[in-house]
């Protein structure tokens, strides 16, 4: 197992104590994880799959959202296989890059330095949009929450047989497609007006 811990530095140290009265801590930094930034303790083993979460060069492959199995972590670099899009089967080399996290929430900015990765077991419907993967599992105890995703998520596997779904209760074979006839209508008397 191989951790690799984010350097965090914050931009302008005055500004902090001035906005909240206290002092920056490791601590707090720590413990800010939003979805697009990678954890402050990366855990990784030889075979674990990866998520990119920055474009890092778009012509060989590594573009956010890529899905990546670690093949060899050393201390600067991660060498990985990527596992989708044109680029799948290249061996590639991920470096530690400086992010500037854009946290609304805080009152100051800071540069962490870290792997732009996160652990890729599961991922969301929006991620998961444009790639192809051999078995899925959908959760659907509760609806998905926009027209369309079901459809993502059942089209991203190859064969029907390796799909498996979970709903709210056994006896139940259904999901809810909820759908808004009225904004239908005005999509259609919009496009029935601009016809010549």
């Amino acid at each position: 197992m191989f951790e690799y811990l984010v350097a965090d530095k914050v931009m302008d140290e005055s500004t902090v104590t001035q906005k909240n009265g206290k002092g920056f801590t490791s601590e707090f930094s720590n413990s800010q994880e939003p979805a697009s930034l990678p954890h402050f303790k990366l855990s990784l083993k030889i075979g674990t799959p990866i998520m990119l979460l920055r474009n890092i060069s778009p012509r060989d492959g590594l573009c956010s959202g890529t899905r990546l199995m670690v093949v060899k972590c050393a201390s600067r670099v991660i060498e990985a296989n990527i596992l989708t899009g044109e680029k799948a089967g290249d061996l590639v080399f991920i470096p530690r890059i400086t992010i500037t996290p854009t946290i609304t929430q805080l009152a100051f900015e800071m540069l962490q330095r870290q792997f732009p990765v996160r652990l890729a077991y599961a991922m969301t419907i929006n991620k998961s949009q444009g790639q192809s993967v051999k078995d899925i599992g959908l959760d659907l105890r509760n609806p998905v929450f926009s027209h369309g995703q079901l459809y993502v998520a059942l089209s991203r596997c190859t064969s029907s047989e390796r799909i498996t779904v979970l709903l709210p209760l056994p006896e139940e074979k259904s999901t809810t497609n909820i759908m808004y006839s009225k904004v239908l209508l005005c999509e259609s008397k919009k496009s029935s007006k601009s016809l010549p």
